[in-house]
């Protein structure tokens, strides 16, 4: 059987344009076909985070604080990136790179789980940067939308997006060690310098909570992905895959 990732000895041969066409993967010219559903449905996820950011900056006291806080860092990041794929997803560009969106994927993830689990598993520990957003010391006003959207739609309509309307395996085992790395960073700037994100220096049992949570949810999430169905993703190609210039 042919493997079509290979030139004949004839193509590998041929010069000129006719040859170099035939050299071209099939993968770099056939045309990306545009998602609106995809990137409707990001443009909604951005438009959810960015909320919660206004409606948590509307209830803290400390913006400065908001903006020193993990949760609302990566919200921030995860609304930029999705509007960029949303806009790629309607144009029909190649999607941003797994490296990035799974990056995202794990942080949110990291800050809603801290937040829902972490009460139960050390009740007396205290409420930090890390765990939290600090950006709602009461759950009055705007404060309890705040949370609900940046701890608990934004985080699930970013796992929609990942099991529904992403292609599988995109994402690599060398992405295991690379995602922890903001969130570890961030754990040793909230434990030296605990003034400048407007909440109390984490506990030991959290830190250790929150670093081995941040360890090991890319692994989890690197080896889901290996193993889930594809989605039924919307695709225009009328032939398959080939070396052919015809195709």
């Amino acid at each position: 059987m042919s493997d079509p990732t290979r030139t004949s000895q004839s193509t590998r041969h041929a010069t000129g344009p006719a040859g170099a066409a035939a050299r071209t993967p099939a993968t770099a010219v056939a045309p990306t076909p545009r998602r609106p559903l995809a990137a409707a449905f990001r443009l909604l996820l951005s438009a959810a985070a960015l909320a919660g950011l206004v409606l948590a900056a509307l209830s803290t006291p400390s913006p400065a604080h908001l903006l020193a806080s993990f949760t609302a860092q990566t919200a921030l990041a995860l609304a930029l990136v999705s509007s960029c794929s949303a806009h790629r997803a309607w144009t029909g560009r190649h999607p941003v790179s797994p490296r990035i969106t799974g990056a995202l994927l794990s942080y949110v993830s990291l800050a809603a789980l801290l937040h829902q689990v972490l009460p139960h598993l050390l009740p007396a520990a205290a409420p930090s940067a890390f765990t939290l957003p600090a950006t709602a010391p009461t759950a009055t006003g705007t404060g309890a939308p705040a949370r609900a959207l940046l701890l608990a739609v934004v985080p699930l309509a970013a796992l929609a997006d990942w099991l529904l309307l992403t292609a599988p395996r995109g994402f690599r085992l060398r992405h295991v060690w690379q995602w922890p790395a903001y969130p570890l960073l961030y754990l040793c700037f909230a434990l030296t310098l605990p003034a400048a994100t407007g909440a109390p220096s984490p506990h030991l049992a959290t830190a250790l909570t929150a670093g081995l949570t941040a360890c090991l949810l890319p692994l989890i999430t690197v080896a889901i992905d290996q193993v889930r169905p594809s989605p039924r993703l919307h695709n225009n190609r009328i032939s398959p895959t080939g070396i052919s210039p015809l195709k």
